[in-house]
Protein backbone atom coordinates (compact mmCIF):
# COMPACT_ATOMS: atom_id res chain seq x y z
CA UNK A 1 0.00 0.00 0.00
CA UNK A 2 1.32 3.19 -0.88
CA UNK A 3 1.73 6.38 1.76
CA UNK A 4 1.01 9.84 0.84
CA UNK A 5 1.69 12.36 3.42
CA UNK A 6 -0.81 15.14 3.15
CA UNK A 7 -1.25 18.79 4.82
CA UNK A 8 -4.57 20.24 4.98
CA UNK A 9 -6.57 16.77 6.04
CA UNK A 10 -9.04 18.83 8.53
CA UNK A 11 -9.78 21.59 6.05
CA UNK A 12 -12.87 21.11 3.05
CA UNK A 13 -10.17 20.04 0.28
CA UNK A 14 -7.74 18.05 2.03
CA UNK A 15 -10.03 16.26 3.72
CA UNK A 16 -12.13 15.49 0.77
CA UNK A 17 -8.62 14.73 -1.05
CA UNK A 18 -7.52 12.34 1.37
CA UNK A 19 -11.49 10.26 1.88
CA UNK A 20 -10.92 9.73 -2.29
CA UNK A 21 -7.05 8.50 -1.94
CA UNK A 22 -8.35 6.05 1.13
CA UNK A 23 -11.16 4.94 -0.77
CA UNK A 24 -8.36 4.04 -3.57
CA UNK A 25 -6.29 1.82 -1.50
CA UNK A 26 -3.63 4.40 -0.21
CA UNK A 27 -2.19 4.87 3.24
CA UNK A 28 -2.93 8.84 3.74
CA UNK A 29 -1.11 10.11 6.57
CA UNK A 30 -2.03 14.22 7.71
CA UNK A 31 -0.50 16.75 9.29
CA UNK A 32 -2.71 17.81 12.35
CA UNK A 33 -2.14 20.80 14.20
CA UNK A 34 -5.27 20.12 17.15
CA UNK A 35 -5.01 17.25 18.80
CA UNK A 36 -9.24 17.08 19.01
CA UNK A 37 -9.03 16.12 15.27
CA UNK A 38 -7.11 13.40 15.97
CA UNK A 39 -10.18 10.93 16.78
CA UNK A 40 -12.32 12.33 14.03
CA UNK A 41 -9.78 11.30 11.35
CA UNK A 42 -8.26 8.45 13.13
CA UNK A 43 -12.28 6.88 12.54
CA UNK A 44 -11.95 7.40 8.81
CA UNK A 45 -8.81 5.90 8.51
CA UNK A 46 -6.24 8.56 8.36
CA UNK A 47 -2.90 8.80 10.35
CA UNK A 48 -2.43 11.63 12.32
CA UNK A 49 0.88 13.21 12.25
CA UNK A 50 1.21 16.10 14.95
CA UNK A 51 2.03 19.07 13.98
CA UNK A 52 1.46 22.39 12.24
CA UNK A 53 3.14 24.32 9.06
CA UNK A 54 5.78 25.70 11.45
CA UNK A 55 7.19 22.39 11.88
CA UNK A 56 9.65 22.03 8.95
CA UNK A 57 11.67 19.42 10.67
CA UNK A 58 8.03 17.16 10.68
CA UNK A 59 7.14 17.93 7.47
CA UNK A 60 10.57 17.07 6.16
CA UNK A 61 10.71 13.24 7.51
CA UNK A 62 7.27 12.65 6.47
CA UNK A 63 7.75 13.84 3.01
CA UNK A 64 10.73 11.93 2.84
CA UNK A 65 9.34 8.90 4.35
CA UNK A 66 5.55 9.08 2.37
CA UNK A 67 5.77 7.83 -1.77
CA UNK A 68 4.04 11.35 -2.56
CA UNK A 69 3.10 14.60 -1.14
CA UNK A 70 0.00 16.24 -1.37
CA UNK A 71 0.03 20.03 0.03
CA UNK A 72 -3.66 21.34 0.45
CA UNK A 73 -3.11 23.24 3.42
CA UNK A 74 -1.87 26.75 1.84
CA UNK A 75 -1.78 28.16 -1.61
CA UNK A 76 0.46 30.95 0.00
CA UNK A 77 3.04 29.16 2.02
CA UNK A 78 6.54 29.75 0.47
CA UNK A 79 8.23 27.70 3.76
CA UNK A 80 6.00 24.67 3.57
CA UNK A 81 6.79 24.17 -0.03
CA UNK A 82 10.15 25.01 0.31
CA UNK A 83 10.73 21.92 3.12
CA UNK A 84 9.03 19.99 0.74
CA UNK A 85 10.96 20.23 -2.26
CA UNK A 86 13.80 20.03 -0.46
CA UNK A 87 12.78 16.77 1.25
CA UNK A 88 12.35 15.49 -2.18
CA UNK A 89 15.08 15.85 -4.32
CA UNK A 90 16.72 13.57 -5.58
CA UNK A 91 14.10 11.23 -5.35
CA UNK A 92 11.48 10.03 -8.23
CA UNK A 93 8.47 11.01 -5.48
CA UNK A 94 5.26 12.78 -6.77
CA UNK A 95 4.51 16.28 -5.09
CA UNK A 96 0.92 18.10 -5.50
CA UNK A 97 0.73 21.57 -4.48
CA UNK A 98 -2.47 23.14 -4.38
CA UNK A 99 -2.96 26.95 -5.64
CA UNK A 100 -6.53 28.74 -6.14
CA UNK A 101 -7.64 30.41 -9.26
CA UNK A 102 -7.72 33.90 -7.81
CA UNK A 103 -4.06 33.75 -9.62
CA UNK A 104 -6.12 34.42 -12.64
CA UNK A 105 -8.32 37.13 -10.94
CA UNK A 106 -8.87 40.57 -12.43
CA UNK A 107 -10.19 43.76 -9.65
CA UNK A 108 -13.28 43.77 -11.76
CA UNK A 109 -15.47 45.19 -8.23
CA UNK A 110 -18.02 43.18 -9.92
CA UNK A 111 -18.08 44.07 -13.57
CA UNK A 112 -18.18 42.05 -16.52
CA UNK A 113 -15.02 41.57 -18.15
CA UNK A 114 -14.81 39.66 -21.28
CA UNK A 115 -11.19 37.80 -20.65
CA UNK A 116 -10.03 34.89 -22.09
CA UNK A 117 -10.43 31.48 -20.51
CA UNK A 118 -6.71 30.83 -18.69
CA UNK A 119 -5.08 27.84 -19.69
CA UNK A 120 -2.24 28.12 -17.58
CA UNK A 121 -0.60 30.42 -15.00
CA UNK A 122 -0.99 34.27 -15.87
CA UNK A 123 2.47 35.63 -17.71
CA UNK A 124 1.90 39.13 -15.44
CA UNK A 125 -0.21 38.09 -12.98
CA UNK A 126 -1.22 41.37 -10.21
CA UNK A 127 0.51 42.53 -7.55
CA UNK A 128 -1.55 41.04 -5.33
CA UNK A 129 -1.03 37.45 -6.45
CA UNK A 130 2.33 37.85 -7.39
CA UNK A 131 4.38 35.60 -4.53
CA UNK A 132 1.32 32.70 -4.72
CA UNK A 133 2.14 32.11 -8.76
CA UNK A 134 5.85 32.18 -7.57
CA UNK A 135 4.95 29.52 -5.46
CA UNK A 136 3.21 27.67 -9.05
CA UNK A 137 5.95 28.33 -10.88
CA UNK A 138 8.94 26.84 -8.56
CA UNK A 139 7.10 23.81 -8.10
CA UNK A 140 7.29 23.14 -11.66
CA UNK A 141 10.51 24.43 -12.33
CA UNK A 142 12.01 22.13 -9.89
CA UNK A 143 13.71 18.67 -10.49
CA UNK A 144 10.75 16.76 -9.55
CA UNK A 145 8.01 14.61 -10.95
CA UNK A 146 5.61 17.72 -9.09
CA UNK A 147 2.45 19.16 -10.49
CA UNK A 148 -0.02 22.16 -9.42
CA UNK A 149 -3.48 21.62 -9.19
CA UNK A 150 -5.69 25.28 -9.13
CA UNK A 151 -9.19 25.01 -7.84
CA UNK A 152 -11.76 27.59 -8.85
CA UNK A 153 -14.97 28.17 -6.78
CA UNK A 154 -15.20 24.93 -5.27
CA UNK A 155 -19.66 23.82 -4.06
CA UNK A 156 -20.35 20.36 -2.97
CA UNK A 157 -20.97 18.39 0.33
CA UNK A 158 -16.88 17.75 1.80
CA UNK A 159 -16.19 14.14 2.48
CA UNK A 160 -14.14 15.12 4.59
CA UNK A 161 -14.51 16.33 8.32
CA UNK A 162 -15.07 19.97 7.03
CA UNK A 163 -18.24 19.99 4.50
CA UNK A 164 -18.35 23.34 4.11
CA UNK A 165 -16.81 25.38 0.60
CA UNK A 166 -15.74 28.60 1.45
CA UNK A 167 -17.09 31.46 -1.23
CA UNK A 168 -20.61 30.35 -1.34
CA UNK A 169 -20.79 29.97 2.67
CA UNK A 170 -19.72 33.51 2.62
CA UNK A 171 -22.46 34.86 0.80
CA UNK A 172 -25.02 32.94 2.07
CA UNK A 173 -24.51 34.24 5.61
CA UNK A 174 -24.16 37.66 4.33
CA UNK A 175 -27.39 37.06 2.83
CA UNK A 176 -28.90 35.63 6.00
CA UNK A 177 -28.64 38.71 7.58
CA UNK A 178 -29.41 41.46 5.22
CA UNK A 179 -32.48 39.21 4.36
CA UNK A 180 -31.77 39.24 0.87
CA UNK A 181 -28.54 38.05 -1.51
CA UNK A 182 -25.58 39.95 -2.01
CA UNK A 183 -23.73 40.75 -4.50
CA UNK A 184 -21.12 43.65 -5.17
CA UNK A 185 -21.47 46.54 -7.76
CA UNK A 186 -23.47 44.94 -10.98
CA UNK A 187 -22.70 41.47 -9.71
CA UNK A 188 -22.25 40.71 -13.35
CA UNK A 189 -18.11 39.73 -12.72
CA UNK A 190 -17.76 36.15 -13.22
CA UNK A 191 -16.06 32.54 -11.82
CA UNK A 192 -15.66 29.29 -12.58
CA UNK A 193 -16.43 26.31 -10.72
CA UNK A 194 -16.00 22.56 -9.76
CA UNK A 195 -18.03 20.26 -7.61
CA UNK A 196 -15.55 18.61 -4.56
CA UNK A 197 -16.24 15.48 -5.58
CA UNK A 198 -14.69 16.23 -8.87
CA UNK A 199 -11.87 17.84 -7.95
CA UNK A 200 -10.93 14.52 -5.78
CA UNK A 201 -10.49 13.12 -8.76
CA UNK A 202 -8.79 14.91 -10.58
CA UNK A 203 -6.14 14.90 -7.41
CA UNK A 204 -6.27 11.09 -7.95
CA UNK A 205 -5.65 11.40 -11.44
CA UNK A 206 -3.12 13.58 -10.94
CA UNK A 207 -1.26 11.81 -8.99
CA UNK A 208 -1.61 8.38 -10.74
CA UNK A 209 -0.73 9.95 -14.43
CA UNK A 210 -0.01 13.31 -14.38
CA UNK A 211 4.12 13.80 -16.18
CA UNK A 212 5.93 16.45 -14.83
CA UNK A 213 5.60 19.98 -14.17
CA UNK A 214 2.27 19.58 -15.20
CA UNK A 215 -0.51 22.37 -14.18
CA UNK A 216 -4.57 22.14 -14.40
CA UNK A 217 -7.22 24.30 -13.46
CA UNK A 218 -10.00 22.12 -12.04
CA UNK A 219 -13.35 24.28 -13.97
CA UNK A 220 -16.60 22.77 -14.88
CA UNK A 221 -18.91 25.44 -15.20
CA UNK A 222 -19.12 29.26 -15.06
CA UNK A 223 -21.79 31.74 -13.12
CA UNK A 224 -21.94 35.62 -12.86
CA UNK A 225 -22.08 36.63 -8.95
CA UNK A 226 -25.47 37.57 -9.05
CA UNK A 227 -26.50 34.69 -10.34
CA UNK A 228 -25.50 32.88 -7.47
CA UNK A 229 -26.44 35.55 -4.96
CA UNK A 230 -30.26 34.96 -6.51
CA UNK A 231 -30.13 31.16 -5.65
CA UNK A 232 -28.72 31.69 -2.41
CA UNK A 233 -31.68 33.80 -2.09
CA UNK A 234 -34.64 31.57 -2.79
CA UNK A 235 -32.50 28.94 -1.04
CA UNK A 236 -33.18 30.83 2.08
CA UNK A 237 -36.43 32.15 1.62
CA UNK A 238 -36.04 35.33 0.51
CA UNK A 239 -37.73 34.67 -3.19
CA UNK A 240 -34.97 35.76 -5.51
CA UNK A 241 -34.63 39.14 -3.73
CA UNK A 242 -31.13 40.60 -4.49
CA UNK A 243 -29.31 43.94 -3.74
CA UNK A 244 -25.68 45.71 -4.58
CA UNK A 245 -23.56 46.60 -2.02
CA UNK A 246 -20.13 48.62 -2.66
CA UNK A 247 -16.70 47.11 -2.91
CA UNK A 248 -15.81 49.24 0.15
CA UNK A 249 -18.70 47.65 2.06
CA UNK A 250 -17.79 44.29 0.55
CA UNK A 251 -14.08 45.37 2.38
CA UNK A 252 -15.94 46.30 5.58
CA UNK A 253 -17.42 42.36 5.60
CA UNK A 254 -15.09 39.93 4.01
CA UNK A 255 -11.83 41.97 4.03
CA UNK A 256 -9.32 42.69 0.87
CA UNK A 257 -8.67 39.95 0.05
CA UNK A 258 -12.04 38.23 0.03
CA UNK A 259 -13.85 41.76 -1.59
CA UNK A 260 -12.05 42.05 -4.33
CA UNK A 261 -10.68 38.54 -5.27
CA UNK A 262 -13.00 35.95 -4.00
CA UNK A 263 -16.13 37.81 -4.61
CA UNK A 264 -16.01 40.56 -6.66
CA UNK A 265 -13.36 39.71 -9.63
CA UNK A 266 -13.81 37.79 -12.39
CA UNK A 267 -11.84 34.57 -12.40
CA UNK A 268 -12.09 32.59 -15.97
CA UNK A 269 -10.60 29.45 -16.60
CA UNK A 270 -9.98 26.55 -18.81
CA UNK A 271 -9.47 22.87 -17.41
CA UNK A 272 -8.67 22.10 -20.78
CA UNK A 273 -5.35 20.10 -19.57
CA UNK A 274 -7.02 18.53 -17.05
CA UNK A 275 -9.34 16.64 -19.76
CA UNK A 276 -6.20 15.86 -22.11
CA UNK A 277 -5.05 13.91 -18.97
CA UNK A 278 -8.41 12.02 -18.94
CA UNK A 279 -10.47 14.25 -16.23
CA UNK A 280 -14.05 13.30 -16.55
CA UNK A 281 -15.91 15.54 -14.31
CA UNK A 282 -20.02 15.06 -13.67
CA UNK A 283 -21.31 17.64 -11.64
CA UNK A 284 -22.14 20.84 -13.36
CA UNK A 285 -25.09 22.11 -11.12
CA UNK A 286 -23.57 25.07 -8.69
CA UNK A 287 -26.96 26.87 -8.88
CA UNK A 288 -29.01 23.73 -8.47
CA UNK A 289 -26.97 22.85 -5.41
CA UNK A 290 -27.55 26.40 -3.45
CA UNK A 291 -31.17 25.97 -4.42
CA UNK A 292 -32.06 22.80 -2.89
CA UNK A 293 -30.17 23.80 0.25
CA UNK A 294 -27.50 20.74 0.35
CA UNK A 295 -24.00 21.75 1.50
CA UNK A 296 -21.70 23.84 -0.62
Amino acid sequence: MKTVFMTGVTGYIGGSVAARLLKAGYQVNGLVRNEKDFSALTAVGIQPVAGSLEDEAVIAREAAAADAVINTASADNPYVVATILEALAGSDKKFIHTSGSSIAGDKGRGAYAAIEPYTFIPKNPRLEKAARVAIDRAVLAAEGHYSVICPTMIYGTGTGIKKDSVQVPMLTEAAREAGHGLYIGAGENRWSNVHIEDLANLYLLVLEQAPSGSFYYAENGILSLKEIAVAISKSLGFGGKTASITIEEAIHRWGMEGAHFGLGSNSIVSSVAAHNLGWLPVHNNLLSTIIKNDRY
